[in-house]
């Protein structure tokens, strides 16, 4: 059988290569020969990914709950391989950063689009009763989640509002003793943390004060002001990082908290969320006023921060 120049030339260009790094071609060529040809389930892991669903109850609904956040870590994940290309490339560039940027922005957009599916998809009494068997996990405990935060703006801005002036250039280790997340998960009566907070800061304490030193010059506020500093800014880039703002920290918590709403608004009291956490106080965007770009919004916009937006929520239910 005779040898194409296509395949003549691809064998030279490997027997280069392995010859760099003095390896010997012939030995990969016959592992080549016997390996089995690729499948999709085992590329992906098919088979491990469905097994990785473990109710806690016979509930059915519960199988739904626990696939929806499995996906929204995926997603995540996702989000996080962007966040680390921009905040680790060597010579950024406001296309470059405006197209990373852009893809969070369509993984937000998905979960919140998607959101809908949990809720619907569930049986308010199912989920009522199997939410007990989870206590104290929360999905409050999503690292990923606070990691996205920390990529997105300066440390100071993730702090409780109250707080934001007093420790204004304070190191990261203070600042992250009132982050504004430890609110959501404080007794308001005793000012005691939950179970579901301890946990959470001792599995990822370290890393999010870590994470959150390591991207000072190098998380997304800080780029932009670097950006418009060097005039290198771009309306498409401010454009993204307004959207991400609103999609962050205004759409996704109103999805939760639309559910919230829905499945533990029981008159005459509020049922409390399997984490303890104080969801009426935490998930309106208006309490928190977590915003990673200031100076793209005006004055009214800042001062009126996620009003609007929970009016129309609550107005829709």
């Amino acid at each position: 059988m005779s040898i194409s120049p296509e395949i003549e030339k691809r064998l030279t260009l490997l027997q280069e290569k392995y010859n760099a790094m003095g390896q010997d071609m012939t030995s990969y060529l016959d592992g080549l020969l016997h390996a089995d040809f690729l499948t999709y389930w085992d590329y992906i892991h098919l088979d491990t990914l469905l097994s990785l669903q473990s109710p806690k109850t016979p509930f059915p609904d519960e199988e739904i709950f626990i696939m929806y956040h499995q996906i929204t870590e995926l997603y995540f994940k996702l989000s996080l391989h962007e966040c680390r290309q921009i905040a680790e490339h060597e010579n950024l560039t406001a296309d470059f950063f405006t197209a990373r940027i852009k893809r969070i922005n369509r993984y937000f957009e998905a979960l919140t689009n998607s959101f809908e599916i949990m809720v619907d998809g569930m049986e308010k009494e199912q989920f009522l009763q199997f939410r007990m068997s989870l206590l104290p996990a929360s999905g409050f405990q999503s690292g990923q989640y606070r990691m996205i935060e920390i990529y997105a703006t300066d440390f100071i801005n993730l702090v409780a509002p109250d707080h934001r002036q007093q420790l204004a250039g304070a190191p990261v280790e203070e600042q992250f003793e009132q982050i504004y997340w430890k609110y959501g998960a404080t007794e308001l009566s005793t000012g005691k943390k939950t179970l579901t907070l301890n946990q959470f800061e001792k599995k990822y304490a370290k890393t999010f004060i870590e994470l959150g030193k390591q991207v000072g010059n190098k998380n997304f506020n800080a780029l932009l002001q670097q950006f418009k500093y060097n005039g290198q800014s771009t309306k498409a880039l401010e454009e993204q990082l307004r959207q991400l703002d609103v999609n962050v920290n205004v759409n996704w918590p109103l999805s939760h908290y639309k559910s919230a709403v829905r499945y533990l608004h029981r008159e005459p009291e509020e049922i409390k969320a399997t984490g303890g956490t104080n969801w009426q106080k935490y998930l309106p965007p208006r309490f928190q006023r977590r915003i990673f770009y200031p100076s793209l919004w005006s004055i009214d916009e800042l001062e009126n921060w996620g009003k609007a937006w929970v009016e129309k929520v609550v107005s829709e239910l």
